[in-house]
């Protein structure tokens, strides 16, 4: 079994790790895009290029699936993606988990890129999933970046700028954008009150893992069938193998990736 997983930049790793804890034989192929990056910026005519330039780098690996690890693109480009390569080739998007963090009750605060914060999408998940709930939305600039690139000072700078946007009763936060998920502990540390109930972190990579498995017949943390994978990992950057950046290496889903999978082959 051979799972891709496309994304700007490393936010693809904690989808990535979720599917490597879900079903450690899989084989996964992570296509991103760090000529381009960042996407937020970019228009949808644009995105859409090169969403489905990444896209068909990883398809070119035969996946029996492909994971869109990127709210930004799963928004814009989801629609293309699947015209382009379904039925043949399965692609699930990213959701934020709004859903499930309003289902707990509020107050619930969603961080998101600036781009997507405010957004018609983010909004009509809100009015769907959290009518009646409290909704902070919190714009969080530059943090995306500051994980892309491990600049430790930065994910200081920008997690602190975004807690004080939290109001401190907020019970829960939803890591709206896939590169969130990396730092989900320096998250809960800089809102979480000692005053206060445990805050509760609702990412996305468990489900979209999850989901993905079972849209391909598969059983999420079943026993993997024999030659169903060898736990490989091929890395591609803007279409060219390498191997994973320097930075995949200060998370532990970069760690668990690199540690654990030998390269593919062939």
């Amino acid at each position: 079994m051979k799972i891709a997983l496309m994304d700007s930049g490393i936010g693809l790793l904690a989808a990535a790790a979720a599917v490597r804890r879900l079903a450690p034989g899989t084989d996964l192929v992570l296509s991103s895009d760090p000529d381009g990056m960042p996407w937020g910026p970019r228009d949808t005519a644009d995105l859409t290029e090169r969403s489905l330039a990444v896209a068909a780098a990883a398809a070119a690996h035969r996946p029996d699936a492909l994971i869109v690890a990127c709210n930004t693109a799963t928004v814009h480009t989801l629609p293309a993606l699947r015209a382009r390569f379904e039925p043949d080739l399965p692609v699930i998007g990213t959701v934020p988990a709004i859903k499930p963090a309003a289902a707990g009750g509020g107050p619930i605060a969603i961080w998101a890129t600036p781009a997507t914060t405010g957004s018609p999408y983010q909004r009509g998940l809100i009015e769907e999933f959290a009518d009646g709930v409290d909704v902070t939305e919190v714009p969080c600039p530059g943090l995306a970046d500051a994980v892309q690139w491990a600049d430790e000072a930065a994910i200081d700078r920008t997690i602190a700028a975004a807690a004080a946007l939290t109001p401190p009763e907020v019970r829960a936060v939803v890591l709206g954008c896939t590169h969130y998920e990396l730092v989900a502990e320096r998250i809960r540390a800089a809102v979480q009150r000692a005053d206060r109930p445990p805050l509760v972190l609702h990412g996305s990579a468990g489900a979209v893992a999850a989901q993905t498995l079972r849209r391909i017949g598969e059983v999420p943390g079943a026993r993997p069938a024999a030659g169903g994978g060898h736990g490989g990992v091929r890395v591609l950057l803007s279409g060219r193998e390498a191997p994973l950046p320097p930075a995949a290496l200060a998370y532990a889903e970069g760690r668990l990736l690199a540690s654990a999978s030998p390269a593919l082959k062939g």
